[in-house]
């Protein structure tokens, strides 16, 4: 048998590294990301042609890449003084993106995929101020401690979860959920995808994460998050924003935003994915 394009989750951030830097080769890109390429590598550009094979043009990564810029960089405008990207994986929003210089920018992935940045990236200069931290994000009590250490002083941060809450269980999803209730924090942004994204890639037969497998997929989409103390500032279907931004690239995708839309609280059998913004319901 051949080696499955993905053998590790630590692997689709080399894959969205590699949709990362096409993108940047655009005269019409979306944003720039000029470490791209050197953050994906070889493994990474392998991972993307296979996707490219059984999957088209994987434009869903790129559009949730802008639709999280542009919910950072309203964040900032709005008076966040510091990000907390959790799973971070070989994101450069600290080097790419026009931020104050005395913003804190902190990450936290494996330990592995830490050290590999680390040593990627150690003759580039972030545009703010910028620490990594080693943790696995399913120890709770590490990513206690980690919030305890990070937010301290913190007056409106937010909490980023990139292409991070579809791998998890979903008792770790409701442990990042309850954990992120604390006054320092004033927004998590997050994408995720209901059950008909797993139904969708089981039709087509692709296998790019048996490794990986997709474990949080709610039938209830955006109201498990409003259950558990929660609630919207911002939502927009991934498949919405694609076509919005220029990157729906197929026509049976684009023909079915002309007919009825899922309830982001009731996707059913639908492929739903979304990027969203929450804000404590405290708030």
């Amino acid at each position: 048998m051949p080696r499955p394009l993905v053998t590790h989750v630590s692997d689709t951030a080399r894959w969205v590294a590699a949709r990362r830097a096409a993108e940047s080769t655009r005269p019409d890109a979306l944003f720039r990301d000029p470490l791209a390429a050197r953050l994906a590598g070889d493994r990474g550009r392998e991972i993307a042609a296979g996707a490219a094979k059984v999957m088209g043009d994987d434009w869903f990564l790129v559009t949730r890449t802008r639709m999280i810029d542009d919910q950072v960089a309203a964040a900032v405008a709005a008076g966040c003084e510091l990000v907390l990207n959790l799973g971070a994986g070989l994101d450069t929003r600290p080097y790419r993106m026009m931020l104050p210089d005395n913003l804190i920018w902190v990450e936290a992935d494996l330990p592995g995929l830490v050290d590999e940045k680390n040593a990627l990236l150690a003759d580039e200069t972030p545009r703010c101020r910028m620490t990594r931290a080693a943790v696995d994000l399913t120890d709770h009590t590490a990513v206690a401690a980690l919030l305890d250490a990070t937010l301290a002083g913190a007056e409106q941060a937010l909490v980023l979860t990139e292409g991070l809450v579809m791998y998890l269980s979903e008792p770790d999803v409701l442990a990042l959920a309850t954990a992120f209730e604390r006054p320092e924090i004033a927004g998590w942004c997050l994408d995720f995808s209901a059950a008909g994204v797993a139904r969708l890639m089981a039709e087509r037969k692709v296998g790019l994460l048996r490794q990986s497998p997709l474990k949080f997929l709610p039938h209830n989409g955006i109201a498990f998050f409003e259950d558990h103390g929660w609630q919207v500032a911002y939502l927009e279907s991934i498949h919405t924003a694609a076509d919005r931004l220029g990157r729906m690239s197929s026509p049976h995708l684009r023909a079915a935003l002309d007919g009825p839309q899922p309830d982001p609280r009731a996707p059913g059998s639908w492929p739903y994915s979304a990027v969203t913004r929450l804000v404590p319901a405290r708030n």
